[in-house]
C-alpha cells in the first residue's frame, strides 16, 4: 500500500511524534519535501509531507504562523514535520496553535532523525507499491490473456476483468447496444451508458471518458477498442471508486487484448465477406446445395429456413448503408441469428431469417429514417422465400427497390407491390423510351440475324449475370453466351454491370412479354 502519515508514525526507526491532526493520519503521502522557505507553495505539487526546522519562519508570531499553515493547507500539503532540537528546542506554541486551528497534522521530528531518512522511507514505500502494482498488472495480463484464448473468449475476459477491478465490465457495439456484460446482474447498469457509448464511438480511437450520474451511481469509465479511424467497440468498467494502479494495468491489458481480437476479427470478416459473395452468387445461380456446402456452418441455419432478401441503396458518399449493416448485424448478433451481407456494386444485399430480429431491426431503422433524412436510403424487401428461390426473391427485392425510388419511399416490401404494379411504372416516359428504343434495336437485329440476342439477354438477366447458369438455360457454351452479350452491349452501348441498368432491362423485358 502507498505510504500514509500513520505508516510513517508507526515506522520504528523514525520515532516521529504526533502533536495534532490525529484524525487525518490516514492521508496518503505522495512525497516528503524539506524546505526552510517562508512560502514554499510554488515548489509543491500537493500530497507532500513538508519538513522544516523553522530557520526562516516567524515561529513566535501567531498571525504569521496562521498564514503559513493556511498556505500549506491550500497547496494540498498533507502534513508538516518540524525538526526539534536544531534551531528550536521544541515546537513553537504559535505554530502548534495554527496547526490545530486548521486541522493540519503536525509531527515532531527528533534531532537524531535526519529529514533524508523520512524521504527515503517515503520513497521506498512508493517504490514497493509500484512494484506490487506492476507485478499485479503482469499477473492480471496473464489471467486475462488466458481468458481471451479460452472457449469463452470475450465474455470470459470480461468476467476476469470485473473480478480484478471489483466492479463490472461490459462490451458495446457502436450503436450503444451491450454485446457482453459481467457479472450478469450489471446488465441494467451497463445499459445506462448507451448514450455515452454512442458519443465516444464518433471519436477517433483510442479515446476514453469517465461518466458519473447520481451520487449513488457507479463511476463508469469508457474505453474505445480498435486501431482504425473509428473504434470497433467500446469497453465500460463500472466501479464504486476510482481505479488504482493495479486495476489500471488490468484495464489496459484488457483493452489491448480486445483490440487484438477485434483486428483479427476484422481480417476474418473480410474473408467472410468474400465467402459471402460467393455464396450469394451460387444462390442467385440456382445452386442452393453448392451454396450450403461452401457456407458450411458459417451462417448457421440461415440457408435451411424461410428468409428474406433485402436490397438497399443510398446516396453516393453517405454512410447510410454502413449504418444499416451495423444495425442489422448487431441485432442478429444479440439474438443469436445469422445474417448474410454482401456489397452488390454500390448497393447492399442482405439475407436474413424471416421474422427474426435482424429483419425487425432493419424495418425499424428504415421507418425511423424517412427519405431525405437518411442520405437517400431506399430498401426493397422480398417476400419470404426458401434458399432454392433466392434468385427470384432477389429480383423481387430489386423491383420493390425501384418502386421505392420512384415513389419516394424509404421502405417497400414486395408484399406491398400488387400484381401488375411494376408494369404501370413503365408508363414513366423515361422507362418507356428505354424499352421502346433499346429493346427495339435488339429486336431489329434479331430479325435480320440469327434471332438469339434478345433471348440471351433475357436468360443472362434472369440468372443475374451468372454465365454458366444462363448458358445452361440456353443450351449453349458460356463462351458463346459471352460473345452474344458483347454484341448486346455494343448495341445497347450501356454498362450491363450497373444494377440499375440491369433492372431497367429486366422490367422492360417483363413488360414486353
Amino acid at each position: 500500500m502507498r505510504p500514509t502519515l500513520a505508516s510513517l508514525v508507526q515506522h520504528t526507526a523514525l520515532k516521529l511524534g504526533v502533536l495534532c491532526g490525529e484524525d487525518r493520519l490516514e492521508a496518503e503521502v505522495r512525497w516528503a519535501h524539506a524546505s526552510e522557505l517562508a512560502d514554499p507553495v510554488p515548489w509543491l505539487d500537493g500530497g507532500e509531507l513538508l519538513l522544516t526546522n523553522g530557520l526562516k519562519l516567524a515561529v513566535h508570531d501567531p498571525g504569521e504562523m496562521r498564514a503559513y499553515v493556511s498556505r500549506l493547507a491550500g497547496a494540498g500539503v498533507v502534513g508538516l514535520g518540524f525538526g526539534v532540537g536544531v534551531s528550536h528546542p521544541e515546537v513553537p506554541p504559535a505554530l502548534l496553535g495554527a496547526a490545530r486551528e486548521s486541522g493540519l497534522p503536525l509531527l515532531a521530528v527528533p534531532r537524531p532523525t535526519p529529514f533524508i531518512a523520512i524521504s527515503k522511507a517515503v520513497s521506498a514505500a512508493i517504490a514497493a507499491e509500484q512494484y506490487r502494482s506492476v507485478t499485479a498488472g503482469f499477473a492480471a495480463q496473464r489471467e486475462l490473456t488466458g481468458a481471451a484464448l479460452s472457449p469463452g473468449g470475450q465474455r470470459a475476459l470480461l468476467e476476469r476483468l470485473a473480478g480484478q477491478v471489483g466492479g463490472w465490465a461490459a462490451l458495446y457495439d457502436l450503436t450503444g447496444a451491450v454485446t457482453a456484460v459481467a457479472p450478469g446482474w450489471a446488465a441494467r447498469r451497463a445499459a445506462k451508458a448507451a448514450a455515452d457509448v454512442r458519443r465516444l464511438a464518433d471519436r477517433p480511437a483510442p479515446a476514453s471518458v469517465v461518466t458519473a450520474g447520481e451520487p449513488d451511481d457507479d463511476r463508469v469509465e469508457l474505453q474505445s477498442v480498435g486501431t482504425g479511424q473509428l473504434p470497433r467497440s467500446v469497453l465500460a468498467i463500472g466501479t464504486a471508486t476510482p481505479l488504482g494502479p493495479a486495476e489500471r494495468y488490468a484495464v489496459q491489458a484488457a483493452v489491448a487484448l480486445l483490440t487484438l481480437t477485434t483486428e483479427r476479427s476484422r481480417a476474418f470478416q473480410a474473408a467472410e465477406a468474400r465467402l459471402g459473395g460467393a455464396v450469394l452468387r451460387m444462390l442467385l445461380s440456382g445452386e442452393p446445395d453448392h451454396a450450403r456446402t461452401v457456407a458450411g456452418e458459417l451462417y448457421g441455419g440461415l440457408l435451411d429456413a424461410p428468409l428474406r432478401v433485402v436490397v438497399a441503396e443510398a446516396d453516393a458518399g453517405s454512410s447510410a448503408l454502413e449504418d444499416l449493416g451495423l444495425v442489422v448485424e448487431s441485432a442478429a448478433a444479440r439474438a443469436g441469428e445469422s445474417v448474410l451481407a454482401v456489397a452488390d456494386g454500390a448497393d447492399l444485399v442482405l439475407l436474413a431469417a424471416d421474422g427474426g430480429a435482424a429483419v425487425a431491426a432493419l424495418v425499424d431503422h428504415a421507418r425511423a429514417e424517412p427519405r431525405g433524412r437518411a442520405d437517400g436510403l431506399v430498401l426493397g424487401v422480398s417476400e419470404p422465400t426458401g434458399p432454392s428461390a433466392v434468385d427470384t426473391a432477389y429480383q423481387h427485392a430489386r423491383e420493390a427497390l425501384l418502386v421505392g425510388r420512384r415513389r419516394g419511399r424509404t421502405l417497400v416490401e414486395h408484399d406491398h407491390v400488387a400484381d401488375g404494379s411494376i408494369v404501370p411504372l413503365l408508363a414513366d416516359e423515361a422507362v418507356r423510351a428505354f424499352a421502346d428504343g433499346m429493346l427495339r434495336s435488339l429486336r431489329d437485329h434479331d430479325q435480320r440475324g440469327r434471332g438469339d440476342l434478345l433471348a440471351s439477354l433475357r436468360a443472362w438477366l434472369a440468372r443475374h449475370g451468372q454465365w454458366d447458369a444462363a448458358a445452361a438455360d440456353l443450351g449453349v457454351h458460356r463462351h458463346t453466351l459471352r460473345y452474344r452479350m458483347r454484341r448486346v452491349e455494343e448495341i445497347l452501348d450501356r454498362s450491363l454491370d450497373d444494377p440499375d441498368v440491369r433492372m431497367e432491362l429486366w422490367l422492360a423485358l417483363k413488360a414486353s412479354g
